[in-house]
């Protein structure tokens, strides 16, 4: 994997789609890429736009083709610009866009602006495969109104359980507490046995072993942080970015939408090596 995107830049973006049709005609080719099959000539005919509507026309029997139907843009009257616009933005920066800054570029209501995140991050939600080699488990906790405890035990705040493979991906899962019984289903549903897992001390990772993982931890209560190749600073890594984001940019996020504010996150940062500009990546997102 190359470790260096290729540049995007917002003049690149206003150069590609300086306008709805620029946005129409792309999607249309994005979906229909060996042409459109007209479904009542039952055969691939030529489609030409209609002036004005966001759509295209069987040159044979005018049935039309609306390249929008079935994608996040379906019946929005928000401009396709705005929408790619919120898409670039959303793509090209490590922390995050909120929704008062998009309604401030676009014009767009701030109602819209939200609602037009949450329809983008419903496409950064993917599987990450089974993850192996070596992995790092861990546990934070993101949220709440007011400042006091901090980690485990917190009031107010809400689990998350993330799991990282070192020089690869992260998958992060919101739950409802850190028992045991939460974490192991989600480490035996993502990680390959005989996988090496790297923890902290905490006790629920005690029957990482019995379950067929190699285990080795690092006491961060006697601070121990680095023993040998035991640490868990991939996955902390990744917490500060995402706490760094959410506090800088959305000040706070509620527990009912927390995870997809970390699907966005999780989606840049798993995509970050890719040689294709995160733009286009989230583009081909679009179903």
């Amino acid at each position: 994997m190359n470790t260096k995107q290729t540049k995007y830049t917002a003049k690149h973006f206003s150069n590609e789609f300086p306008n709805d049709d620029a946005c129409l005609e792309w999607l249309k080719n994005y979906r229909f890429p060996d042409g459109i099959e007209c479904p009542t000539c039952k055969k691939t005919t030529k489609h030409y736009k209609i002036a004005k509507r966001p759509c295209y026309k069987c040159d044979l029997c005018g049935h039309e083709i609306y390249p929008t139907a079935g994608t996040i843009f379906h019946k929005s009257t928000t401009p396709l610009t705005t929408w790619f616009e919120a898409m670039f933005w959303m793509a090209t920066t490590r922390s995050g866009h909120s929704a008062k800054e998009l309604q401030r570029r676009t014009g767009v209501t701030y109602k819209t602006a939200w609602r037009m995140f949450k329809q983008i991050r419903t496409l950064l939600d993917e599987s990450e495969g089974i993850l192996r080699n070596e992995v790092e488990v861990d546990e934070t906790y993101i949220g709440g109104k007011h400042h006091g405890k901090r980690g485990r035990g917190a009031e107010g705040k809400t689990a998350v359980i993330g799991i990282a493979q070192r020089q690869g991906k992260v998958t992060t899962n919101v739950v409802t507490n850190a028992k045991r019984s939460t974490v192991m289903p989600l480490i035996n549903a993502n990680v390959a046995k005989k996988t090496i897992v790297y923890t902290d001390e905490y006790p629920i990772y005690d029957t990482l072993d019995a379950n067929g993982f190699d285990h080795k931890r690092c006491n961060h209560g006697a601070g121990e942080y680095v023993i040998g190749d035991a640490h868990t600073n991939t996955i902390e890594g990744f917490w500060s970015l995402v706490k760094r984001g959410i506090g800088g940019v959305y000040h706070a996020v509620s527990p009912k939408y927390l995870q997809s504010y970390l699907n966005e996150y999780q989606f840049r940062y798993n995509h970050r090596l890719e040689e294709q500009p995160m733009f286009l990546t989230v583009l081909n997102q679009i179903r």
